[in-house]
C-alpha cells in the first residue's frame, strides 16, 4: 500500500496523518451524497477533522474515550494528545493497522480493538467509558438503530460529527426521546453532543 502524509491543523498544533494514496486523491469536499469507491476507512473525512478540532479544544485529560468506526482515527489522535486514555475501534483490520502507525507518527499512546457493532460484547466488557466519539458513521440507515442501542451502554456522553447524512436526522430525532442533544456547527459539519443516563462525568468542557 502506497501512503501519503496529510497535515491536519488543530488550532495552534497539527497532526500528521498517513493515508492510502488512492484515497488521498479523493478529498471529501463534494456533496453530502458523495461516497468513495475506495474503502470508507481510508478517506480523510471532513467530519473526522471537525470532530478532532472540537476534541482538541476540550478538557479530556484522564478520561476514558472510545471512538467508533475510527478509520484514520483523527479524533482519537486529538483526544490522546490532550491527555485522554483512548480506545480506537473499527471493523476493518487494515484501518487499525494504519491508525496504530499514525499514533506512533504523532507520538501518542492509544489502544485499538476490532469491533463490529452487531456483536459489541467484547467492547462493552471494556467499559464503561466517559465519552464516545464517532465521525460520519450514519451514512447507512441500518447504523441508526445499532448506534442508538449501543451508545447508552458505553458512556453517558457521546459526540457525533455528521455532514448532513439523511440517517443523522433520524438518529437525532430518536436520540432526543431519551437524551439531551446539543448541536453546534464547526467547519460546516454538525456536531451532536448527547448526554443520557450512562456512566460519563457531568459534561466535557471546552477549554478554548
Amino acid at each position: 500500500m502506497t501512503l501519503v502524509g496529510q497535515r491536519v491543523a488543530l488550532g495552534g498544533a497539527e497532526l500528521t496523518v498517513l493515508q492510502p494514496a488512492d484515497a488521498a486523491e479523493l478529498p471529501d469536499d463534494g456533496p453530502v451524497e458523495w461516497a468513495p469507491l475506495v474503502p470508507y476507512w481510508s478517506v480523510l473525512w471532513r467530519s473526522g477533522v471537525a470532530l478532532a478540532r472540537e476534541v482538541a479544544g476540550s478538557d479530556l485529560a484522564g478520561l476514558r474515550v472510545v471512538e467508533l468506526g475510527c478509520g484514520l482515527g483523527v479524533p482519537s489522535l486529538a483526544a490522546a494528545r490532550v491527555g485522554a486514555r483512548v480506545l480506537a475501534t473499527d471493523s476493518e483490520p487494515e484501518a487499525l493497522e494504519l491508525f496504530e502507525r499514525n499514533a506512533a507518527e504523532n507520538g501518542v499512546e492509544v489502544e485499538t480493538a476490532l469491533v463490529d457493532w452487531v456483536s459489541p460484547g467484547a467492547l462493552l466488557a471494556r467499559g464503561p467509558f466517559d465519552l464516545v466519539l464517532a465521525a460520519d458513521v450514519l451514512y447507512e440507515r441500518p447504523a441508526v438503530g445499532a448506534l442508538l442501542a449501543l451508545l447508552p451502554r458505553l458512556a453517558g456522553e457521546a459526540w457525533l460529527a455528521d455532514p448532513g447524512r439523511p440517517g443523522a436526522d433520524v438518529f437525532v430525532e430518536r436520540a432526543r426521546r431519551r437524551s439531551s442533544v446539543a448541536t453546534t456547527v464547526r467547519d460546516e459539519v454538525r456536531i451532536h453532543r448527547l448526554k443520557g443516563d450512562g456512566h460519563g462525568r457531568d459534561g466535557v468542557q471546552a477549554t478554548r
